[in-house]
């Protein structure tokens, strides 16, 4: 062999061991919406920050990013009890949210999907108030809103035009708790619209989704739904059962992240970046430093 043709094959050995050494280790998944593009963002900074190389693909659809770690695509992403007990797989009987996640993980453990621990965050259906208003009138929960209508309170409801008529939607909520706002006073609107016009003091209550970046952004007082009506859509970290057992220190890192999220604090982040107009990288980063996590 020539000494030339040696250095080909060398040069090439070589080229292929650095392309190697630059590839991911770690296919990090995510959805298209504020929330999870941050989330995206956490995850690969937490694990680039201990070692592991990563490719974020966050931006995916969540029917797609399902799909992608069902087919080894993707390694790693957040994801909602609910979600995956509804929508993935199928199943309708109401669980409280404990028993949601166990129900999950059991299933989704056949499919080689392992849940971490999940976070305090639950991006559920809720109802909110303009805090000093919920503060004046003692309603700090969805109770205290029925003994407040049942006692005379003409208060004033901003609902989406789904929940308004869907079967576990709003009819369904009124009976659980025993109250009802009263059809006159029940304003349909579409999602967006119900958190301006509460702001703005054209209702009363308005219908949300509990980690919206509005909520902090706007003084609002989410009301506890005290009998458990709506479903948990707790947030956690979900990674293929062979991707964590080659990296058990993926688990370890996420589950501390998880551990430093509830609603309040995934609604600071989302309306940092929704209102406030910073970066999903830079608050991905700061909400690293501040928690003590890289």
């Amino acid at each position: 062999m020539t000494i030339t043709l040696r250095s080909i094959l060398a040069g090439i050995v070589l080229a292929g061991l650095a392309t190697g050494a630059q590839a991911a280790d770690i296919v990090v998944g995510g959805k298209n919406f504020t929330e999870q593009q941050i989330l995206s963002a956490i995850t690969e900074q937490v694990l680039e920050a201990h070692g592991h190389k990563v490719d974020n693909r966050a931006g995916m659809g969540s029917a797609a990013v399902r799909q992608a770690m069902e087919n080894g695509q993707i390694d790693v992403y957040w994801e909602y009890t609910g979600t995956s007990l509804i929508t993935y797989n199928k199943i309708e009987e109401k669980l409280d949210p404990q028993a949601t996640y166990d129900r999950v993980s059991a299933l989704d453990a056949e499919k080689g999907i392992v849940w971490l621990s999940p976070s305090r965050a639950n991006n559920t259906y809720a109802l909110a108030m303009r805090a000093a208003e919920a503060a004046e009138k003692g309603i700090a929960s969805i109770s205290d809103l029925a003994a407040a209508i049942k006692g005379g309170e003409g208060l004033t409801f901003a609902s989406n035009a789904e929940f308004y008529a869907r079967p576990d939607g709003l009819k369904p909520l009124e009976v659980a708790y025993g109250f009802e706002f009263g059809r006159a006073n029940v304003k349909r609107m579409d999602t967006g619209l119900v958190y301006q016009a509460l702001k703005d003091g054209q209702v009363d209550v308005g219908l949300v989704f509990a980690t919206d970046g509005r909520i902090p952004a706007f003084d609002f007082t989410v009301l506890a739904d005290d009998l458990g009506y709506f479903p948990s859509y707790a947030l956690a970290p979900v990674i293929r059962k062979e991707v964590l057992e080659a990296n058990p220190d993926i688990g370890e890192l996420l589950d501390a992240v998880s551990a430093k999220l509830d609603d309040q604090v995934m609604a600071r982040l989302n309306a940092s970046v929704d209102v406030d107009k910073v970066s999903v990288e830079n608050a991905a980063a700061q909400f690293l430093r501040d928690n003590g996590l890289v």
